[in-house]
């Protein structure tokens, strides 16, 4: 007989699939740190790289509330977002564009973030997991900040030293 398909189950396979996404999120901001031009945009993909290796903490947490060893699934949506991002980086290299290119990129990656954890913090309130919402909601909050201040970065100076050039 099939698994019974609940909303347990989608939120275990929602946390494994923005599991795997933070992980692979990881492997990629140091190249877009590397890729930046501005000490601010280098800055601000650093320290994102900081809050995702808290981000993959708690879900790691998560994971180990719902008894279930903390294991990603491939997420083909995060893949193509990354490998965005890895193209603006190599079409846009040494170009005054690059900052707001990269900055375009990242936005699209927080996006969908702040999606999943949304999604996720929503389940675990009704399915009664109060300590996993919690630490779904400090990321998603994390997660709005950074989008927040990755447009003011690309406003303030990304977007207007690509529109002189």
């Amino acid at each position: 007989m099939p698994e019974k398909k609940t909303l347990e189950t989608l939120f275990y396979e929602t946390l494994r699939d923005i599991y795997y996404a933070e992980r692979q999120i990881l492997k990629a901001l140091p190249k877009m740190a590397r890729a930046a031009q501005s000490p601010d945009c280098k800055a601000a993909f650093e320290k994102h790289k900081e809050q995702t290796e808290t981000h993959v903490e708690r879900l790691q947490q998560v994971f180990d509330m719902i008894g279930k060893r903390a294991q990603g699934k491939t997420c083909e949506a995060i893949n193509g977002l990354i490998a965005e991002a890895d193209e603006i980086a190599e079409e846009f290299k040494g170009s005054p564009a690059i900052d707001a290119g990269l900055i375009s990129a990242a936005q699209s990656v927080e996006h969908y973030e702040i999606s999943r954890y949304g999604t996720l913090k929503t389940w675990a309130s009704q399915l009664g997991m109060k300590e996993a919402e919690s630490l779904l909601d400090a990321t998603l909050q994390e997660e709005g900040e950074t989008d927040k201040a990755l447009t003011k970065l690309a406003v303030a100076a990304a977007n207007q030293k690509a529109k002189a050039a």
